[in-house]
C-alpha cells in the first residue's frame, strides 16, 4: 500500500515538473540562419521527361511552402495550348491542369521562368522548367541568349522568345510561335527540349497574347537560321588536402548546348495608324488639332466661318514631332467669334494601310463652362456699378463747382475710380540674358505670344571693358531658334568668355502676331570664364568606314549634347564639372538620329554602344580616352548607375554569415559567372568574329 501511494506521489510530480518545464518554453524557438536556398523539386507526376502521357494534370512537388509570382505575365508553356491551362501553388505543391487534349507524338514544356519562390524568404527559383511527351522521345536540345532593348541596352524581362521551325517571313505574323520561353529579369532565356532541325528566333513582347507579331508590338528578330546542337568539353578540378598538397585531379566530360549567346535587340517599328484625333479651342486665339501620329506633310486649313479679313489669318506653332498643331489666329473678326468652322485637308492611313487624303469640317467652339459665364457676368455688372458711381461723382463735383464748395475729396475720389475703369496698357512680355549665363549660352530673346517682327535697330549691346568703360558690340539678325519654335529667337554669335554685358531692348522693339509691343527692358549678365569648364574627347574604335555620332549623358541618363564623330574623335567641349556618360550610335543611314528597324524590309535597329565607366571631369581639364566599343560584353556596357531597369534582388546566394561583413579581397559574386553573358569576355551577339579578338569560350 504504501509502494503504490508513494509511486502515486512521485507520478503527480513528474506530471507537474513537466508541466512546469512545458509553461517555462512557452514562445517562439530562437530563430535559425536565414533561408537562402530556393525551392527543391523532391517528385514529380509524371516523372521529368516522361514519355507516352496520357493525361492532362501535372503535379510537381517541392522541400517547402512555394509561391508562384506574376504566373500570367512569367510562365509559359509551348506548344500554346488555345486555353490557358489552370496554374496553382497548394502548399508545397503546384498543380498544371490542361484544359484540353494534348498533341500526339509531341515534347510538352512548362517553363517557369523566376516565376517559383519559397513563402518565406522569397527565394527564387530561376530558370526551372518541366518537361514530358506524348510521344516515345522527349526532345533535349536547348538554345539561350539576352534580348536587351535597342534603342538604349536595358535588359527585358518578361518577354517572350520563341522559335518557328517554318522558315516563311510571314511565319511570324500568321502563326503562333512553336517551343516558347519567357526572359528573366536580366533579360537571359533558354529555350528546352527543342527538336533537332532549323530555326528562326524571336522576341516578342505579346500585347494580344496570341504567340504573333502584330504591328504595334516591341519585336526581335534574327536574319538567319540557327541549329541547335551540342559540342563536348573537358574540366579539370584538383582536390586538395589539408596542409594544401595536391590530392587528386578530376577530369570530366560536358556536354555544351549551343548557340549560347543569342543576342535579339528588341525593338518596336514606331507603326502607327494616322488619322485624325481630337480639335479643341484653347482660347479665343489658340485652336488645337492633334493627330495620332507624325504627318508626312502639312494639313491644309481653309476658313468656312466666319470669313476672315486677313489672307494670312494665323500664325502655326507646331511639335518637332509634327502630330500636334496650335493655330493662333490673327483675324480678329475670327478671334471674336463664338464659333469656327475650317475646312482641313491632311494625310491618313486606309484601310489597305496606305495614305489617303482626306477632308473634314472642324468646328472650334468658345470653352465657356459654368464658372467662366460667371465671372464674366460679375465682372460685367461690377463694371456697370462702377459706370454708374462715376456718373454720379461727376454729377457732384460739376454740382460743388456751381455751389462754389471745395471740389478736393471729390475730384480725388472721381479720378481713382477713373483709373480702375481705364484699361490697362497690354505690352509683349519678354525674357532673356540675366545674371550669370554660361559659356555655350547664346543672346536670346523669348515672348509670351508668338513673335512676329523684331526690329534690330532697337536692340543695344555692350560689353564692359578692362577699364570699366562700355563699348557697343554688334548683334546680328536674331533668327528663330527652332522652326517649330515661335516664342524664342536668338542671335547666331557666340559671347565672348568671362565678359560683362549690358543689353538694352526699346519699346517696340519686339511686336507680337496681334501687333503688342514690348516695354523697355534693360539687363545686365556674365560669361562665365573657360577656367569653369572641361573638354572631353573621346577616340572612337571598332567601326572603322562607318558613320556614327555620340551623345554626352548626364547622371540621370538624359541627353545633354550631340555630335558626329569625326575621324574617330567624338569632341565635347566647353563642360561644367561633372559626372558624365557616353553613348553612341552606329548611323547606318547617316540621317543623324538612332533609327528603329522593320521586319519586313529585314532591317534591324541601328546598334548603340555604351561606354562602360562614368567620366569625372574637373574644372579647366582636357581629358582625352579611347574606346573600342567592343572591349565589353554588350550587356555589360550601360553602367549601372543610368540604367532604367534593374533586375530584381534574389536571395539565390548561400551565406555563410548574415552579419559578416566581406573584406577588402572579397568580390561580389557574379551570379551568372561572367564578366559578360554566357562566360564570354566579349559578347558577339554572332555579329562580331571573337575568336580573332582572342575570345576563348
Amino acid at each position: 500500500m504504501r509502494l503504490l501511494r508513494f509511486t502515486y506521489h512521485m507520478a503527480v510530480l513528474l506530471l507537474v515538473a513537466m508541466a512546469v518545464a512545458s509553461c517555462a518554453n512557452i514562445g517562439n524557438p530562437e530563430g535559425g540562419p536565414r533561408d537562402y536556398t530556393p525551392p527543391v523539386m523532391l517528385r514529380s507526376n509524371p516523372a521529368p521527361g516522361a514519355v507516352n502521357f496520357k493525361g492532362k494534370k501535372v503535379e510537381i512537388y517541392f522541400d517547402e511552402i512555394v509561391n508562384i509570382k506574376d504566373q500570367t505575365t512569367r510562365v509559359v508553356v509551348s506548344p500554346a495550348p488555345k486555353e490557358q491551362p489552370a496554374i496553382r501553388a497548394q502548399g508545397k505543391k503546384i498543380t498544371v491542369e490542361f484544359q484540353e487534349d494534348l498533341l500526339p507524338g509531341t515534347t510538352y514544356v512548362i517553363d517557369f521562368t523566376d516565376a517559383i519562390e519559397d513563402n518565406n524568404e522569397a527565394n527564387v527559383l530561376d530558370g526551372f522548367s518541366f518537361a514530358f511527351s506524348t510521344g516515345d522521345h522527349v526532345d533535349s536540345l536547348q538554345v539561350s541568349g539576352i534580348v536587351l532593348r535597342a534603342s538604349d541596352l536595358e535588359p527585358m524581362r518578361n518577354v517572350l522568345v520563341g522559335l518557328h521551325s517554318n522558315l516563311d517571313d510571314s511565319a511570324f505574323t500568321t502563326l503562333p510561335l512553336e517551343r516558347v520561353s519567357r526572359t528573366n529579369s536580366f533579360g537571359q532565356f533558354t529555350l528546352r527540349n527543342i527538336a533537332p532541325g532549323d530555326y528562326h528566333i524571336f522576341a516578342l513582347r505579346d500585347a494580344d497574347g496570341d504567340y504573333k507579331m502584330a504591328r504595334s508590338e516591341d519585336i526581335a528578330f534574327l536574319d538567319r537560321v540557327i541549329v541547335p546542337s551540342t559540342q563536348e568539353y573537358a574540366s579539370q578540378d584538383t582536390v586538395f588536402t589539408f596542409d594544401h598538397k595536391v590530392d587528386t585531379i578530376v577530369s570530366a566530360t560536358h556536354t555544351e548546348f549551343l548557340p549560347n549567346d543569342l543576342l535579339l535587340s528588341l525593338f518596336n517599328e514606331d507603326y502607327r495608324s494616322l488619322y485624325f484625333k481630337k480639335n479643341e479651342r484653347l482660347g479665343n486665339n489658340k485652336l488645337l488639332t492633334l493627330f495620332s501620329a507624325p504627318m508626312p506633310e502639312m494639313p491644309t486649313a481653309r476658313a468656312l466661318s466666319p470669313q476672315p479679313m486677313l489672307d494670312e489669318w494665323y500664325k502655326l506653332e507646331t511639335r518637332e514631332a509634327q502630330d500636334s498643331l496650335v493655330y493662333w489666329l490673327t483675324d480678329s473678326t475670327m478671334i471674336k467669334a463664338d464659333t469656327i468652322k475650317l475646312e482641313m485637308t491632311y494625310w491618313r492611313t486606309a484601310d489597305n494601310d496606305s495614305l489617303e487624303l482626306k477632308t473634314d469640317t472642324l468646328t472650334y467652339a468658345m470653352p465657356r463652362n459654368n464658372s467662366t459665364r460667371k465671372q464674366e457676368e460679375k465682372a460685367a455688372k461690377e463694371r456697370e456699378k462702377n459706370l454708374k458711381e462715376l456718373a454720379k461723382l461727376q454729377e457732384k463735383l460739376d454740382k460743388q463747382r456751381r455751389d462754389g464748395k471745395d471740389t478736393t475729396d471729390v475730384a480725388i475720389e472721381l479720378s481713382g475710380l477713373r483709373d480702375m475703369l481705364k484699361e490697362k496698357p497690354v505690352v509683349l512680355n519678354l525674357t532673356t540674358c540675366t545674371g550669370t549665363v554660361e559659356i555655350t549660352d547664346s543672346l536670346f530673346i523669348k515672348a509670351d505670344s508668338p513673335i512676329e517682327r523684331i526690329d534690330m535697330s532697337g536692340i543695344h549691346l555692350e560689353k564692359m571693358n578692362s577699364d570699366s568703360t562700355w563699348t557697343p558690340v554688334e548683334v546680328p539678325t536674331m533668327v528663330q531658334a527652332s522652326p517649330w519654335d515661335v516664342f524664342r529667337y536668338v542671335a547666331p554669335k557666340r559671347l565672348e568668355q568671362n565678359t560683362d554685358y549690358r543689353l538694352t531692348i526699346d519699346s517696340l522693339a519686339v511686336t507680337s502676331i496681334y501687333g503688342i509691343a514690348c516695354d523697355t527692358i534693360k539687363t545686365k549678365f556674365k560669361v562665365k570664364s573657360e577656367e569653369e569648364y572641361a573638354n572631353l574627347h573621346v577616340n572612337c574604335l571598332g567601326f572603322e568606314g562607318s558613320k556614327a555620332f555620340a551623345m554626352l549623358l548626364d547622371k540621370n541618363g538624359r541627353t545633354l549634347r550631340k555630335v558626329d564623330v569625326l575621324e574617330q574623335y567624338a569632341d565635347f567641349y566647353d563642360l561644367l564639372p561633372d559626372v558624365y556618360y557616353v553613348m553612341m550610335v552606329l548611323d547606318a543611314n547617316g540621317n543623324g538620329r538612332w533609327d528603329t528597324g522593320n521586319y519586313s524590309q529585314h532591317l534591324q535597329p541601328e546598334e548603340v554602344f555604351y561606354y562602360h565607366n562614368p567620366i569625372k571631369l574637373k574644372k579647366f581639364s582636357d581629358i582625352t580616352l579611347t574606346w573600342n566599343i567592343y572591349d565589353v560584353a554588350v550587356d555589360k556596357q550601360k553602367p549601372d548607375a543610368i540604367r532604367k531597369i534593374h533586375p530584381e534582388e534574389r536571395n539565390t546566394k548561400l551565406k555563410k554569415n548574415d552579419n559578416k561583413k566581406k573584406t577588402d579581397d572579397e568580390e561580389d559574386e557574379d551570379e551568372f559567372n561572367s564578366n559578360g553573358f554566357m562566360n564570354n569576355s566579349t559578347y558577339s551577339g554572332n555579329k562580331y568574329d571573337d575568336v580573332k579578338r582572342g575570345v576563348v569560350r
